[in-house]
């Protein structure tokens, strides 16, 4: 008699789960598809609002008289691309002059922004003297001061001057910003102190260390400072528009808010006066763009 076969069938391993799809971000990281195309489309947005309105204006000042810029659906590439406003921009108000005071006022402003935040921020960083704290504190508690509750204050002391209805006075009441001498400040304390101290016990003075080993390690901040300088004075309009008054000194912005009042119905002039105004902007941070980004970060954490 044959015996029986007893044993049970093998029972079948339970299955793997399938692994979501993963591809490699410019990190190296692995990530799942769905967020780094989640990641693509935030990035996108931000885009749009931010470089929309600006190519908006762009095309807008390229269309003809004749080309709807209120169509519906809105149109955004020009039809038959012309450069005629930006003549009659310059027809209409002097915007080269006007453009040529804000550049003056805006290189005085770079220039007394890097020297002066350069000095204060090195002193109070690596210099020893007594209250040292109390005057970066001083400078914190100035960042908190709004510019509308001293601009009174600034007028009459312009006035007292006799720099009034000049470009000096423009120039003046923000030629050093606290802002920017708590990033030198910060830039300077992310320095290796042991360099400094080599360089005193070869016989350099407090000059040749800051001019020769601290200053060319922070030509990244140095630049952030520049660019923040430079946008500040370019941009302003609330204290110009206070003190001067010739329209000969006018600055950019005075002039394209009187182009603006003139021409209140001709949007393409407008849109014009405002690439003229922002294309400097742009081409300073391209040429500055591989020092703003490293600088960003030079300060941000302290060696």
């Amino acid at each position: 008699m044959s015996a029986v076969d007893t044993s049970r069938p093998a029972e079948k391993a339970p299955a793997a789960p399938a692994r979501e799809p993963r591809v490699t971000d410019e990190h190296g990281r692995r990530v799942r598809v769905w967020e780094l195309a989640l990641r693509y489309l935030l990035l996108l947005g931000v885009l749009a609002l931010t470089i929309g309105p600006f190519l908006w204006q762009l095309s807008t000042s390229l269309k003809g008289p004749t080309e709807d810029i209120f169509s519906s659906p809105p149109r955004f590439l020009p039809s038959d691309p012309t450069l005629d406003n930006y003549e009659r921009v310059a027809e209409t108000i002097p915007v080269w002059d006007y453009a040529l005071n804000s550049l003056k006022v805006a290189a005085a402003n770079v220039v007394t922004n890097c020297v002066g935040a350069a000095l204060a921020g090195y002193a109070l960083a690596r210099l020893r003297y007594r209250g040292r704290r109390v005057a970066t504190l001083v400078f914190i508690l100035a960042m908190l001061v709004p510019v509308e509750g001293i601009i009174i204050a600034q007028f009459t002391t312009m006035r007292e001057l006799g720099l009034n209805n000049t470009l000096v006075g423009v120039v003046l009441p923000g030629c050093v910003s606290a802002l920017n001498v708590l990033l030198m400040r910060n830039a300077f304390l992310h320095l290796p102190y042991e360099i400094e101290e080599a360089a005193f016990v070869d016989g350099a003075n407090v000059w040749q260390r800051f001019y020769r080993i601290a200053l060319p390690a922070v030509k990244g901040t140095l630049a952030v400072v520049a660019i923040f300088a430079f946008m500040g004075a370019w941009d302003d309009f609330l204290w110009p528009l206070i003190v001067l008054s010739d329209p000969s000194k006018f600055t950019l912005t005075i002039g394209l808010n009187y182009l603006h009042g003139t021409f209140a119905n001709d949007e393409r002039l407008v849109a014009a006066g405002t690439v003229i105004a922002v294309a400097p902007l742009i081409v300073l941070f391209a040429c500055l763009q591989r020092y703003f980004f490293r600088g960003v970060g030079e300060g941000a954490v302290k060696g």
